[in-house]
C-alpha cells in the first residue's frame, strides 16, 4: 500500500538532492510545469479511485474536493502554457511520479472497506506533504517565469490545505 508514496517520495527526494546537489541542472519552466501537473493529475485519478470504492463519507467528501481542487490548478496550468506557449517537457521525474501512481493505485485496487479508506488518506497526507515540499525547495524557486511561479505558489497554499484536511480525515479513521 505504500508503494506509490515510496517511490513517490523517492522521486521528490530526488528533486530535493538536485536542487542541493546540482543547482546548475535545475529544472526548466516545461519541465516544472509537467512534474506539477503530472502531480495533481495522479491526484485526481487517485480521488476518483476512492470516490469508486469508498463508502466513507468522510473519505468520498474529501476526494471529491481534491478531484475539483486539483482539475482546477490543472486547467489553470494548461491555460498558462497556451497563453505562453509552452510545451510541457516530460522528464524523469514526473515519469517516476506516474509509474509509482499506478502501481499505488494497483495496489489499493486490492483493498476494501476501511483497510482501503485508511491507505488511501494516509497516502494524501504523505504525498501533499512531499509535493508541497518540492514546490516550496525546488519548483517555485526554480521556476524563471512570474505567472508560472505565481500558479505554483497559489497551488502550494490549496495543497498546503490539502495536507491538512488529508491529516485532520487520517485522524477521523483512527
Amino acid at each position: 500500500m505504500f508503494t506509490r508514496q515510496n517511490t513517490a517520495l523517492a522521486a521528490l527526494g530526488l528533486l530535493g538532492a538536485m536542487s542541493l546537489a546540482q543547482a546548475a541542472d535545475t529544472p526548466t519552466d516545461p519541465q516544472i510545469a509537467h512534474i506539477a501537473y503530472t502531480a495533481g493529475t495522479i491526484d485526481v485519478e487517485a480521488a476518483k479511485q476512492a470516490i469508486a470504492k469508498s463508502k466513507n463519507k468522510t473519505v468520498v467528501a474529501f476526494a471529491h474536493d481534491m478531484v475539483r481542487d486539483h482539475e482546477a490548478v490543472n486547467k489553470q496550468a494548461l491555460d498558462l502554457v497556451k497563453k505562453l506557449k509552452v510545451s510541457p517537457e516530460d522528464n524523469d521525474t514526473s515519469r517516476a511520479l506516474s509509474q509509482a501512481a499506478t502501481a499505488e493505485r494497483s495496489k489499493l485496487s486490492k483493498l476494501q472497506g476501511a483497510a482501503f479508506d485508511k491507505a488511501y488518506v494516509d497516502n494524501e497526507v504523505a504525498y501533499h506533504k512531499q509535493v508541497n515540499g518540492a514546490l516550496q525547495t525546488l519548483l517555485i524557486p526554480s521556476a524563471s517565469n512570474t505567472e508560472l511561479k505565481g500558479l505554483l505558489e497559489t497551488g502550494l497554499k490549496i495543497f498546503q490545505g490539502h495536507e491538512q484536511h488529508a491529516a485532520h480525515v487520517a485522524a477521523e479513521l483512527r
